[in-house]
């Protein structure tokens, strides 16, 4: 119960490490989900209005994708950037540009895997209304893409939930430095086995409060677009 206490008072105070943390956890997250976005968005429209052999067996692996394990990522990265891969001579690992990296590899197939189920429904009801129009494939990418932003505005808050609360993949390619690479997630898990439960306990109570934000939200936005569709 002390402890419980603690963490709060630690919050209500503005402890500088713990909010450094928060700070640094956001910025990755919001960063890799940002990269993730640019290229999820499209690659999943246009894998959503193309048909080309082996279409199907490219959905089937981006759809497993989505439940790719965080720690094979994280060393999938970790090997191209470290001194012998191809990306050592850049100097990224153990900084906050590998754990964007990192994280935006996780969260695209994602973001690329729902806007591509959501694309495609929607593509089926307006396939012969802008076909008739003349649309091109650039602009039906454009207007798919637009008619479907609030259904997609949960894909980004489904992958940033995703990229907030992940630890094994941060904790390989940042090494959990602290004051440089420490994020909500690896900091709770060291500060746990060091037995300091108050910072551990506050940096999970701001986690899991970020946690419902992003799902009330999300669930607002799906509530919100059904309402005005209807």
């Amino acid at each position: 119960m002390s402890e419980t206490v603690s963490a709060w008072q630690l919050i209500a105070s503005g402890d500088a490490t713990l909010f450094a943390i928060v700070r640094l956890s956001l910025a990755v997250s919001l960063t890799a989900v940002a990269i993730a976005m640019v290229v999820g968005l499209p690659l999943g429209a246009i894998l959503a209005l193309t048909r080309f052999p082996g279409r199907s067996a490219v959905v089937v692996i981006l759809n497993g994708f989505m439940g790719l394990p965080p720690v094979v990522v994280g060393l999938t990265v970790y090997l191209l950037l470290s001194r012998s891969g191809p990306l050592g001579e850049l100097g990224l690992l153990f900084t906050p540009t590998a754990m964007v990296i990192a994280q935006a590899l996780l969260v695209l197939p994602i973001i690329a895997a729902l806007t591509r189920q959501t694309v495609e429904d929607l593509w089926h009801e307006y396939r012969e209304e802008l076909t008739a129009m003349g649309v091109g494939p650039t602009g039906q990418v454009a207007t798919l893409l637009w008619d479907s932003r609030f259904s997609l505005v949960t894909a980004l808050l489904a992958g940033f939930g995703r990229a907030a609360a992940e630890v094994g993949t941060v904790m390989i390619v940042g090494g959990n430095i602290d004051g440089f690479t420490r994020t909500m997630t690896t900091a709770i898990a060291l500060e746990t086995s060091k037995g300091n439960l108050p910072l551990a306990m506050g940096l999970g109570l701001i986690l899991i409060v970020l946690i419902l934000l992003i799902n009330a939200t999300a669930w607002g936005v799906r509530a919100w677009s059904e309402q005005r569709a209807g």
